[in-house]
């Protein structure tokens, strides 16, 4: 989970970097975006979760670090943190912690990819002088 929701980050971005700033420098748009994922749990942590947790607040606090550091040089970051998103993460947890997000989650209708998608077209398709520094995007019955 460390190395792929947070060291894979990292490593991604640094590839990532001096592209970004040679894209950023050039017309048509003159703006590059990095855009980070990480979840409602990088902001509210759970039992059971805390790695998990860990990994996501470290995403949100490596992508406002890289901000300042890259922001005159217009390269935008934006973290996207979803909620309850259907995907294949309930089959990939030990039964305890699938017992759990089920009690959490249960009753709540999970949002879809395309959900998470549109938010980041949107962070990405803003003026240069706009960014949209992070959503929170939860489904409408989530309550934490």
């Amino acid at each position: 989970m460390v190395n792929l929701n947070f060291l894979g980050l990292l490593y991604c971005t640094h590839a990532a970097l001096p592209h970004l700033l040679d894209a950023a420098g050039r017309e048509p748009r003159r703006v590059a975006d990095v855009v980070n994922v990480s979840s409602v749990a990088g902001r509210v942590a759970r039992q059971g979760n805390g790695v998990y947790s860990a990994t996501k607040f470290g995403v949100a606090a490596f992508s406002e670090s890289l901000r300042q550091e890259v922001t005159r040089r217009h390269v935008r970051v934006t973290v996207i943190e979803p909620g309850q998103v259907m995907t294949e993460l309930v089959s990939h947890n030990r039964p305890e912690v699938i017992e759990g997000m089920l009690a959490t989650f249960g009753q709540v209708e999970p949002m879809r990819s395309e959900d998470i998608a549109e938010s980041i077209v949107f962070t990405v398709t803003r003026p240069r002088h706009v960014v949209v520094n992070e959503v929170l995007i939860r489904p409408t019955e989530q309550e934490r």
